[in-house]
């Protein structure tokens, strides 16, 4: 073989190796590029999904925050509302004609009494709980015992005490609203939390 062809023969096989050599880092090349498109693409759509979780997130945070403060306005227009009713409801009791009130308190001081020797102390104010109240009291208690009207009146307005030595009844008015009151709080609260329970389930 001549020089000539020996060289053209090595320029041939280099020529071919350096294509085979070409088209194995092409294919590792786009092989590469694929994987990384891959890579790229689930990251794409990760980042996407966890964009669209913050959102929901944010968006359930927002409307979390926004029945919270419904609710509160709910409640204080309840309050409100409790405040108006009860004021109204005291001031009732106070002016219910006199043998409506005798009634009432004598049912009150009959259910409140333990052994009949109680003292009924008036509120300051109640000028009819008087020695006619008792003494109808004590026609009802019969021999449970025997009522006495005390001389001194209590710091309230209507309504009375119970003493016997150290234990007092109170069964003013401002208490009987008040216990009235905290009753229908408890079943407004029942009512908003079930409320708020609803609200977060047809989320």
């Amino acid at each position: 073989m001549q020089a000539e062809q020996v060289i053209d023969k090595i320029l041939s096989d280099a020529r071919a190796q350096a294509d085979a050599i070409r088209k194995q880092a092409e294919e590792r090349e786009a092989a590469e590029m694929a994987k990384l498109n891959e890579e790229l693409a689930r990251f794409e759509q990760g980042t996407k999904a966890l964009v669209e979780k913050a959102a929901a997130d944010e968006r359930s945070q927002r409307l979390a925050v926004a029945r919270m403060e419904a609710a509160k306005e709910h409640l204080v227009s309840k309050v409100a509302l409790l405040d108006d009713v009860f004021a109204q409801a005291r001031q009732k009791i106070e002016k219910l004609p006199d043998g409506e009130y005798h009634e009432l308190m004598a049912k009150l001081m009959t259910a409140a009494a333990e052994t009949g020797e109680e003292k009924v102390v008036p509120g300051k104010n109640d000028a009819r709980i008087d020695a006619k109240l008792v003494a109808d009291v004590n026609a009802r208690l019969k021999d449970k015992g025997k009522l006495t009207l005390g001389d001194e009146k209590h710091n309230f307005g209507g309504g009375f005490l119970l003493q016997r030595g150290k234990v007092r009844t109170n069964v003013s008015i401002d208490v009987l609203v008040g216990q009235a009151r905290k009753d229908l709080e408890i079943e407004v609260a029942k009512d908003l939390f079930s409320n708020n329970a609803d609200a977060g389930r047809s989320r």
